[in-house]
């Protein structure tokens, strides 16, 4: 269900998520803590003004008693006090996530990683890994929640 900024209350404020093909994500949250360039950081409601980098990690938000998790693979985070805008170039809500194809890729990753190669090889492998790692972390945490439930 879609919150427009009309319908959030004011405890909460609006969380955006936006990538190049899609609005993941707009709804009134508590809370959320998003994966800036020089760390975590988290917001709620009335926070100061902000523009961060992102980097590869895990946003979390929340709202009520459910915390749900997004991977982002960078970006920019802008912060108001009504409002957070994530400027994703990649993000997957957990829900979306296949594990089997996040498992594969960091298979994939590693080996590469094994292979070696030249510097610029190394590099971008060792991002591989660090995405395939945390898509599958947060995939794995959506099933066994969900297979609780």
């Amino acid at each position: 269900m879609e919150q427009t900024s009309s319908s959030v209350n004011s405890k909460q404020f609006l969380l955006e998520i936006v990538t190049p093909e899609k609005l993941l994500f707009s709804q009134g949250v508590d809370f959320v803590v998003v994966p800036g360039s020089e760390g975590d950081f988290g917001v709620l409601p009335g926070h100061c003004l902000l523009l961060s980098g992102l980097r590869i990690g895990e946003l979390q938000y929340t709202t009520g008693e459910t915390t749900e998790s997004v991977s982002i693979l960078s970006g920019l985070a802008e912060v108001t006090p009504t409002r957070v805008t994530i400027l994703a170039d990649i993000a997957e809500k957990a829900e979306e996530i296949d594990i089997e194809r996040a498992q594969a890729a960091l298979q994939r990753a590693e080996e590469h990683l094994e292979r070696g190669g030249i510097p610029s090889e190394v590099e971008e492998a060792k991002v591989s890994l660090e995405k395939a790692r945390l898509r599958q972390k947060i995939a794995e945490r959506f099933q066994k929640r969900r297979s609780r439930a």
